[in-house]
């Protein structure tokens, strides 16, 4: 369905809907005893209860489950800075896939500050109420320094989902695009764009083990230099080991895989021709991808990967971010560590067995049945390891708990 379509449709959906979410109580409190129950006065034993041990609330109240979807709404999918009462559609969506998937109760929290200090001091300032927190849309290189402080700050999982939800859905699929190509962590990949998903990616990369890997901006090769702003100083001491300069073209020469996630159209089929043997290409760029399918396919691209529903092997942050927060939060993490990103990444791939792997299959679909399962289980379990887990659960107990959710 073309994409004018889909968005007619969508704002019919919503004028019918008044939106996607609503709160629904757990409890009948229209009668004296569920009323005094619920709230007063019985409430105040329960107040009382976590006065003392503040890690009751876990227990006593919805804190367990929740999780706050917080934007400011400057970088809003590819619409960009459209402010923070425009952004809440994106929010409630959010929010609407953590309870389809995950079984997680989300709330879409649109912030009328844009500055780094302000943003840091009303999300602490809320965060007594949550599990865990998602940040989304907030522009770069701001977004950085905002999450690295809320991490400092609190003692519950804090998640940029542009960044690292893009990262770990990234190289699950390539891992599985390598198996199909018979290539390994030593292949050379090429990364455009250095923004949020771009150094997330490049920075899980690293810690995966890949080694020959370049980033390019808008300017082409980054090289390690003082003049670069620190976010992307970072990667490149990482990065372009061999320290040359050119452009994006200069890069992809000899390439094995390509990630874009940058501007559209900016690979044509005959850097792609240049690239190693059975290419990989994920043109992430959308709704307009760094190179389109029939041109890459043209030019012998193995395997192709975009960001886009209506065209196979669709890196989908969905794929990632209701398990990996379900896993968290089923354990009462205090941290989302590079350990249990990864531990998502080898989860996700292996849902595709060798022999459903194709060159249109890559990924599975955010629809099939255990999916969230597995990158929960997985997440779980590294979490106590490495991510400051308040409870101790082996993986029957997370099975059950999962059970108990109602998740496939």
């Amino acid at each position: 369905m073309p994409a004018d379509e889909i968005g007619k449709r969508s704002v019919i959906f919503h004028k019918e809907n008044r939106g996607k979410l609503e709160v629904k109580s757990k409890v009948d409190c229209r009668s004296r005893e569920g009323l005094s129950l619920a709230y007063t006065p019985g409430v105040a034993a329960v107040c009382r209860e976590i006065e003392k041990n503040p890690d009751s609330a876990y227990g006593l109240t919805c804190k367990w489950n929740t999780v706050a979807v917080v934007s400011d709404g400057t970088r809003v999918l590819g619409l960009g800075n459209i402010g923070p009462l425009a952004a809440l559609p994106v929010m409630e969506g959010k929010a609407v896939l953590f309870k389809s998937y995950g079984g997680v109760d989300a709330f879409p929290i649109c912030l009328s500050c844009k500055g780094e200090d302000e943003i840091v001091k009303a999300v602490k300032d809320i965060s007594p109420s949550f599990g865990g927190i998602n940040l989304e849309d907030i522009e770069s290189p701001k977004c950085f320094s905002v999450e690295r402080r809320l991490i400092e700050a609190l003692d519950i999982p804090v998640f940029h989902d542009d960044q690292h939800g893009t990262a770990v859905v990234a190289l699950a699929g390539l891992l599985n695009a390598l198996k199909l190509v018979e290539k390994g962590k030593d292949a050379k990949i090429v990364v455009s764009g250095a923004g949020a998903a771009g150094v997330a990616i490049v920075k899980l990369l690293h810690s995966a083990g890949f080694g020959d890997i370049t980033v390019c901006d808008s300017s082409g090769i980054l090289v390690d230099s003082e003049k670069l702003p620190p976010y992307k100083r970072e990667i490149a001491k990482i990065t372009n080991r061999e320290g040359k300069g050119g452009k994006l073209s200069d890069a992809l020469a000899g390439a094995d895989a390509f990630i874009g996630v940058s501007a559209p159209n900016i690979v044509g089929a005959a850097e792609a021709r240049k690239m190693a043997d059975k290419p990989i290409i994920f043109a992430l760029s959308n709704p307009v991808p760094e190179i389109s399918q029939n041109e890459a396919l043209a030019a012998g691209v193995a395997v192709f990967g975009t960001a886009r529903s209506d065209l196979p092997n669709q890196v989908n942050n969905v794929l990632g971010f209701p398990g990996i927060f379900r896993g968290a939060l089923l354990v009462r993490a205090r941290r989302i560590s590079e350990g249990m990103k990864l531990a998502a990444v080898y989860a996700l791939a292996g849902a595709i067995s060798e022999k459903e792997l194709s060159n249109e299959r890559i990924l599975p679909l955010p629809f099939e049945k255990g999916i969230v399962r597995r990158v929960a289980t997985a997440v779980a379990l590294e979490a106590q390891k490495t991510g400051g887990a308040r409870l101790k659960m082996d993986e029957k107990e997370i099975g059950a708990e999962l059970d108990r959710l109602g998740l496939d």
